[in-house]
């Protein structure tokens, strides 16, 4: 029926072509009129003939046409019993994950070498005194990274970390420390101790009239000062007792001074290799101790460049195979003009325009190996040590150049190969070590394995400020972790590091505290009120009503805002900021419900601290099992406690009220104020916040004792 079918009449042409459907049909039209009838009357025989067949064709073109218009119905009632053509909604593509990578000096996506796994390096400490805020502002930051890639985004991260345990700094600090205890068990006398000390004191005063840095040349200024002004006490004292008082006293002032005159004289005559091991061993094992205070994780493989002296040698030698490395005076040095000179390496990646910074390249060989004579067995200034031919008071290992001791650079370029093959997915370490260290190091690894990819994506914390200065242990400017644990605590802390970027400038102040303190406090009322919440009894399901919907948007809204803004670098500011919001939005909808007097939702507010939760233990915030809120009287107890307690709480508290309802009723003043007294002064000394609410229950929560006490002195001011 869809072939085309034409009839032609002398007075009408009608066309039917390919009808499927109803609208498609069209009617012959036949002569009606009674003018054309009287007509028909008067025709010849062949004109009769004619109007029969007209009329037989017009009743042939009806039924052909009620035909085509069943067989329409039949092909549309077909098409209805088959299911339509399915599409997929348009949607959105997923967010990739975008991390900072200071080899280009971008955001760049972060793509893994092996599917889901990541091989991760991160320079450690060099353990030669106590650890400071500046090493909290690269492990703080860097664990809450791996923690975030691990358990955010699922990858299977392998972490390793390095101390360094044989460095200039170490070796001279060790010898110091020895000499002047040497020195102090000696007992000089009250004129021999000022003999001493006027005596390294004058290097020390040529340092200060020759130093050019301003910081430094202050730092100087204030440790004379207090040397003189303590010399000038101890001349002028005639008792005995208080003569002893002094003379510890100008040791302590005078330490750095005295160290280096004693090491000046006598370092070299320090033989014993034990020396050289009890500092760094001491020192790391503080380090370990401030990071679990900080709840850092500990690294999944720790690397002591001590252990790994074989290794070292093996990688020396191979560089020098290569036509990069060269010995000259039993040390060997790496050949930077040889290596940045060839097609397919290239100098200082990190930093390529301080290639030739010869100060950098001073600091970055030691204290110790920047002698004269040491720095002209270079082929080039910008050469720098891959193993030192070690001095007379300086530890040494056997190697085929002679006896000496690992440069700085090349343990970790040596450990993180040992561990993680020739190319890493990430390394990070601070800031300042950009260059010349992360650069040497990328150097020789490339030059060992004659590659151009040792890292993929190299991360590089930013630096800590203490109140708008520059924060450095040379500068004896710096607050150490023990000092400021003991005024913050470690959640504090990290969540003062969360407010921030990782890769910015942070002021460690009072400023920046605060407003962790205020983050802290914020959030865990929230989790407080909602564990209120949902110990009051209520229907298993509510009807979600507008609140409830909107609530519900807003929570999808901000958690993909937090993924969003982790995706972005892992940006814990904009985190953080969401997180504050749904605390504030659902803040709201707990205001409505209360005016009200309805019962709030709570599997929604479950779900909503919860998620809160979970993120902040993410980041390393929260430690133990709670499903919401912080801990209450330490980590290992805190579920039990509140499981335990808030029965009797909750009890007592709803008995206090049914008194308070009599006692108001009955205008029992002393009644009130007993009542009064055992929510301000009592119950605060327990840990216990109870609060009235006009017309709904009193609410109950734990929170630590010194809180509490502060809020009441607050009150009371």
């Amino acid at each position: 029926m869809r072939d085309l079918l034409a009839c032609h009449h002398q007075r009408h042409d009608t066309f039917i072509v390919n009808f499927p459907t109803r609208r498609q049909v069209h009617f012959l039209q036949l002569p009606t009129t009674h003018r054309d009838h009287q007509k028909r009357r008067h025709v010849q025989p062949m004109a009769v003939f004619q109007r029969q067949c007209g009329q037989r064709v017009a009743v042939f073109r009806h039924r052909l046409n009620r035909f085509a218009l069943q067989m329409a119905d039949q092909e549309q009632a077909r098409r209805k019993r088959t299911q339509p053509t399915w599409a997929p909604p348009g949607g959105s593509s997923a967010t990739p994950l975008k991390l900072y990578n200071s080899l280009t000096r971008k955001k760049e996506v972060f793509v893994p070498q092996k599917g889901r796994r990541v091989g991760w390096y991160s320079c450690g400490p060099t353990v030669y005194d106590t650890s400071h805020m500046g090493h909290a502002r690269s492990y703080i930051s860097f664990d809450i990274l791996r923690r975030v890639m691990q358990d955010y985004f699922n990858y299977d991260v392998l972490y390793a970390m390095n101390i360094t345990d044989i460095d200039d700094k170490i070796i001279r600090r060790a010898r110091q420390n020895h000499l002047l205890e040497q020195y102090v068990d000696k007992k000089p006398s009250q004129k021999q101790l000022l003999e001493d000390v006027q005596t390294a004191m004058q290097p020390y005063r040529e340092k200060l009239e020759k130093e050019t840095d301003p910081d430094k040349k202050a730092m100087l200024q204030r440790i004379t000062n207090k040397v003189e002004e303590t010399v000038s006490k101890l001349e002028q004292v005639a008792e005995a007792s208080k003569g002893e008082e002094l003379k510890k006293a100008l040791v302590g002032d005078a330490r750095d001074p005295l160290s280096e005159w004693l090491d000046s004289m006598h370092g070299s005559e320090v033989t014993d290799n034990s020396i050289f091991t009890k500092l760094p061993q001491y020192f790391e094992a503080e380090f370990h101790k401030d990071m679990e205070a900080l709840n850092v994780l500990p690294a999944d493989v720790l690397t002591r460049v001590s252990e790994y002296i074989p290794e070292v040698i093996e990688y020396v030698q191979t560089i020098i195979d290569k036509g990069y490395g060269y010995e000259s005076n039993k040390s060997v040095y790496f050949d930077t003009t040889k290596f940045d000179g060839a097609d397919s390496h290239f100098y200082a990646k990190l930093v390529p325009e301080a290639f030739g910074d010869s100060k950098a390249m001073l600091e970055g060989e030691g204290d110790l190996s920047i002698s004269q004579d040491r720095l002209s067995e270079k082929r080039s200034t910008t050469d720098f040590a891959l193993w030192k031919a070690s001095k007379p008071g300086e530890p040494s290992w056997d190697s085929p150049w002679g006896m000496g001791r690992p440069g700085w650079h090349i343990e970790c370029s040596v450990m993180a190969s040992c561990i993680l093959g020739g190319s890493l997915d990430i390394h990070t370490g601070g800031y300042d070590l950009k260059f010349p260290h992360h650069d040497n190091e990328i150097a020789q690894a490339e030059a060992y394995y004659d590659n151009d990819h040792w890292v993929r994506y190299f991360l590089h914390s930013g630096h800590l400020t203490i109140e708008g200065c520059k924060m450095s242990k040379s500068l004896k400017n710096f607050i150490t972790i023990q000092e400021a644990l003991s005024k913050y605590s470690s959640r504090q802390l990290r969540l003062g590091f969360l407010l921030h970027s990782w890769k910015d400038t942070l002021d460690y102040s009072s400023d920046t505290m605060g407003t962790a303190v205020k983050y802290e406090k914020m959030i865990n009322e929230f989790f407080l009120t909602v564990k209120d919440v949902l110990r009051t009894d209520a229907p298993p399901f509510l009807k979600w009503d507008k609140p409830e919907l909107q609530l519900a948007e807003r929570f999808q809204q901000r958690k993909e805002g937090v993924h969003q803004a982790l995706c972005d670098n892992i940006d814990t500011r904009a985190t953080m900021d969401q997180m504050r919001e749904l605390v504030s939005d659902s803040n709201v909808y707990l205001k409505e419900k209360r005016d009200a007097r309805q019962q709030p939702d709570h599997a929604l507010l479950g779900d909503i601290a919860t998620y809160l939760t979970r993120m902040l233990k993410i980041f390393g915030a929260i430690e133990g099992e709670e499903l919401i809120g912080f801990p209450v009287g330490g980590t290992s107890q805190a579920a039990n406690l509140e499981e335990t307690v808030m029965p009797y709480l909750s009890t007592m508290a709803e008995f206090r009220d049914k008194v308070r309802q009599v006692a108001r009723q009955e205008k029992a003043k002393e009644i009130l104020q007993l009542c009064d007294g055992l929510r301000d002064d009592v119950l605060p000394q327990l840990g216990v916040r109870l609060e009235d609410h006009e017309g709904l229950p009193p609410v109950v929560k734990l929170v630590d004792k010194e809180t509490l006490l502060k809020e009441r002195e607050e009150k009371i001011k």
